[in-house]
């Protein structure tokens, strides 16, 4: 076994003879029972039995709120359940995910996002139509953590199909959320699971380059994946402040430029490399203001800051570090006048 293998869970065949839905929907929880109504609702809504569909939810050892009792209430015995002994965090419990998915194609829903109607009948078409592709993924939407829709993700092509140079551009930005993707589980078999050397962020992005070097993607242009965005409180959000959260983009971009010779010219490599490591810069830069403007914390800014400038120095950084700074005075200075009565 190499040293990338090390990290990736081995996910084992399923037996041969063994009677195998086309779908398995595996759903990753951990103290999140409130939102996971919704969740089931939207699955079990799209439900073509259980002969086509395994639904399964996978628990982290929740200590908050009960998620089985959720299950049992909408699931009526349709919806199995499957609690952790103990935490093991989410990337080993995706890995469970995995492991434990029956079907043909694996769809990996968190348990506080949901899906639109038609979601599988668009996917499911693509495999049909598409044979060859590893994994499908829809436009998606964002909602905040009040489940208000609030953006939409970018058009990647004006027609469903698959997608062209997707490589490119899945290794310069991570651009999908894991609800919107679903990936053949021999993909998996292939491939290994997620890599277990992130802590909060950065796997799902390696894995999707990590397929887009080996198969064929393809998109369903209609937006049918809903995806909740972290709250201030968040685990997420505390990684931001921390800067835990672009030390491991930094490390899923290292990862990823390694994959990239054997497909792209080094040459381009080093534009696709430059370019996500200024988007993540940007990204750090954009969460430091929001620090600020929400806590008044002029220290806890710098922090995400510095993770910035650990992207690199481009000149399109720069500026954007000039623009942020000159905005955080602007909106002391505008504290100050309101808090004088001028």
């Amino acid at each position: 076994m190499n040293n990338k293998q090390s990290f990736r869970a081995t996910i084992q065949p399923i037996s041969e003879g063994e009677m195998r839905p086309l779908w398995s929907v595996m759903i990753p929880t951990y103290n999140c029972a409130d939102y996971l109504r919704e969740t089931l609702a939207s699955v079990l809504a799209q439900d073509p039995g259980s002969d086509v569909m395994q639904i399964e939810v996978v628990d982290d050892h929740s200590t908050k709120d009960d998620p089985e009792a959720v299950v049992k209430e909408l699931g009526r015995g349709r919806v199995n359940f499957y609690r952790q002994p103990e935490n093991v965090r989410y990337i080993k419990n995706f890995n469970t995910c995995l492991q434990r998915a029956r079907g043909k194609i694996v769809h990996i829903l968190h348990g506080d996002d949901y899906l639109l109607n038609g979601f599988y009948k668009k996917m499911g078409l693509l495999f049909a139509q598409y044979p060859g592709i590893g994994a499908a993924f829809c436009r998606q939407i964002y909602m905040n953590s009040d489940g208000y829709w609030h953006n939409f993700s970018p058009l990647e092509q004006s027609e469903s199909g698959v997608l062209s140079n997707w490589l490119e551009r899945i290794a310069s930005e991570q651009r999908i959320t894991t609800p919107s993707i679903v990936v053949r589980r021999d993909v998996y078999e292939k491939l290994g699971g997620f890599d277990s050397r992130f802590t909060y962020t950065g796997e799902d992005w390696e894995m999707w380059v990590r397929i887009a070097t080996n198969y064929p993607v393809a998109y369903e242009v209609q937006p049918l994946a809903v995806y909740r965005q972290s709250t201030l409180g968040s685990l997420t959000q505390s990684s931001i402040r921390t800067g835990k959260f672009f030390q491991d983009l930094r490390k899923a971009d290292e990862i990823i430029q390694s994959y990239l010779p054997n497909y792209i010219q080094k040459r381009m490599a080093s534009k696709i490399s430059k370019r996500a490591r200024e988007t993540y810069a940007f990204w750090a830069l954009n969460s430091s203001y929001q620090i600020f403007t929400n806590t008044g914390d002029i220290k806890a800014c710098i922090i995400p800051v510095k993770e910035a400038l650990k992207f690199g120095y481009s000149s399109l950084v720069m500026m954007k570090l000039s623009r942020l700074l000159l905005k955080i005075a602007a909106y002391q200075l505008k504290e100050k006048l309101i808090l004088s009565g001028r």
